[in-house]
């Protein structure tokens, strides 16, 4: 695609961000914990491997009850990420660079050290400031009971009781997530006039977009009913009957938000949308709404070609009537990483090398997580004591949470913790990940990073990438094959044979193809 081609179109219409979890990037003071420093330091190679926007993982202050997505000050930069003129610094130099920055933002809930939650526990029932949360008197004798039956997302109740006060039972605040992240009442005008003024607050920084954590919550049904029985055994589980999501009121919040970005022209929004319904997904990315949403249907299925197909032509369907760009992902800080979900070993890394291929064949804006493209497996059998996620407390042990695709970046050397910090890393680092060093790949035209490298650079400047659309071919099972308008053709072989290739010149291929034909597990692209 050549660079008028990116001119005539929004930018984060097909770039390619890269998920900076930066607790697990880099540490640039040496306590352990990754910081922005570390991101900055590690600019080059992210320039390197071709990447077009960052998506920074929350680094607003913070007591860290849920890694930084319970926030105390969100017009600051926590000191354990080294502050604001960190950020600062490193929005300048990524910048030279042609890189973009974009945030996390957090606006379902706050920290319970936030100013507002602690002058509200000080407060009365019935005040001001309790009504900028969700309070509520309880049920049964003297109120011990909660006020409805909804769990929380890291298990237990979504409701925590508060010290009695004034002789009158202690009422009772909504937490959809761990006690330490209180929900935000919507309905307040408070509440949005504050969020508008920390989306201004960031942008006249700098800063080229946001991503809004849970932007399917925020709004709450009237009088918060009891919930039906549905599926809560997942993070974030998307049941249509859930009223804890998904509620029409959250498309106002949406459009107040955008008011906003508008007058920033060239700021994104990205909302993480757990939606499964096409149509109540695609409400989300009206022109007046959201510019982005992930879509997560590529992330939770295994490896086999009709559930590809199966994933891309319902994404496509969400965003298409309404104009909107796709978004494609197969890992994040919350999800298994790829190569652990498609089997392990070399098998998984055979499998997510050629996921990442057809991912970014495809039309829309690409997400990558941080360590997907050094073929990083999940980390499952960290010890007990070394588990931070609030998930394994709050499910009595029972769940071991999200740590295990959060083990920290190995970066170069041959033994933990691999150039990662000088000092004793947050969580664990296998030893047996010398060999996935970005200092051991990048000397390596077959490793992973190479292919990353590759296929990024090949998308950009390539017109036969062009287009929003794409149209399959009929294939035996096992394999897909689609075509870009602008020529481009991905081939996908999910079967335990190599396939023969179509005609056409050969671009790029996940492993090496074997006399002319594309091995098992492997994916080519031609023109």
């Amino acid at each position: 695609m050549t660079d008028s081609d990116r001119e005539a179109q929004p930018w984060w219409r097909s770039a390619v961000f890269y998920q900076v979890y930066p607790r697990s990037f880099a540490d640039g003071d040496g306590d352990g914990i990754g910081d922005l420093a570390g991101v900055r330091d590690k600019l080059g190679y992210l320039e390197l491997l071709g990447v077009d926007a960052l998506w920074i993982s929350p680094v607003m202050r913070s007591p860290m009850a849920d890694g930084g997505y319970d926030v105390s000050d969100p017009r600051d930069i926590d000191p354990l990420f080294g502050g604001m003129r960190a950020l600062d610094t490193l929005i300048a130099e990524a910048h030279v660079r042609r890189i973009k920055v974009t945030m996390d933002l957090v606006p379902n809930h706050t920290s319970a050290e936030h100013p507002w939650f602690t002058a509200a526990l000080a407060a009365a029932p019935g005040s001001p400031e309790r009504a900028r949360y969700h309070f509520r008197d309880g049920r049964g004798p003297d109120g011990a009971e909660p006020p409805n039956n909804w769990p929380s997302i890291f298990g237990g109740p979504a409701w925590t009781r508060v010290p009695a006060a004034d002789g009158r039972p202690g009422q009772w605040y909504l937490h959809i997530f761990a006690p330490e992240q209180p929900d935000l009442n919507w309905d307040n005008p408070d509440v949005l006039a504050d969020f508008e003024q920390t989306l201004r607050f960031w942008l006249d920084r700098g800063v080229d977009g946001f991503r809004i954590d849970v932007a399917h919550g925020m709004a709450k049904p009237e009088g918060l009913p009891d919930m039906p029985e549905v599926d809560t055994s997942r993070l974030l589980a998307h049941d249509s009957n859930d009223p804890r999501f998904n509620n029409p009121g959250v498309h106002e919040i949406h459009r107040r938000f955008r008011k906003v970005l508008d007058e920033y022209p060239r700021a994104v929004s990205i909302g993480e949308v757990w939606v499964d319904d096409n149509v109540l997904f695609g409400e989300y990315v009206r022109p007046d709404e959201l510019h982005l949403a992930f879509n997560f249907r590529l992330a939770e299925i295994g490896f086999e070609a009709a559930a590809v197909r199966d994933a891309i032509e319902n994404s496509l369907a969400a965003v298409q009537p309404v104009g909107a760009p796709p978004t494609w992902t197969l890992s994040n800080h919350d999800i298994e990483r790829e190569v652990t979900r498609y089997g392990g070993g070399a098998v998984g890394v055979a499998r997510a090398r050629a996921m990442i291929l057809v991912e970014l064949a495809l039309p829309g804006a690409v997400f990558i997580y941080n360590g997907a493209e050094l073929g990083l497996p999940n980390v499952d059998d960290l010890p007990e004591a070394a588990l931070r996620d609030p998930m394994w407390e709050r499910s009595g042990h029972t769940e071991r949470g999200r740590d295990g695709c959060r083990v920290p970046m190995p970066w170069e050397g041959d033994a933990p913790p691999f150039g990662f910090t000088t000092g004793e890393p947050w969580l664990p680092m296998p030893a047996d990940w010398a060999a996935l060093t970005p200092e051991k790949q990048l000397e390596d035209l077959g490793s992973t990073v190479s292919l990353y490298r590759m296929a990024i650079e090949l998308r950009g400047m390539r017109k036969e990438f062009a287009g929003a659309d794409l149209a399959w071919f009929s294939t035996p099972d096992g394999v897909l094959q689609f075509r870009r308008p602008g020529g481009m053709l991905c081939v996908l072989n999910t079967t335990g044979a190599p396939i023969p290739l179509p005609a056409g010149e050969f671009l790029l291929a996940s492993v090496p193809l074997e006399l002319g034909h594309l091995p098992a597990n492997a994916a080519a692209w031609l023109v």
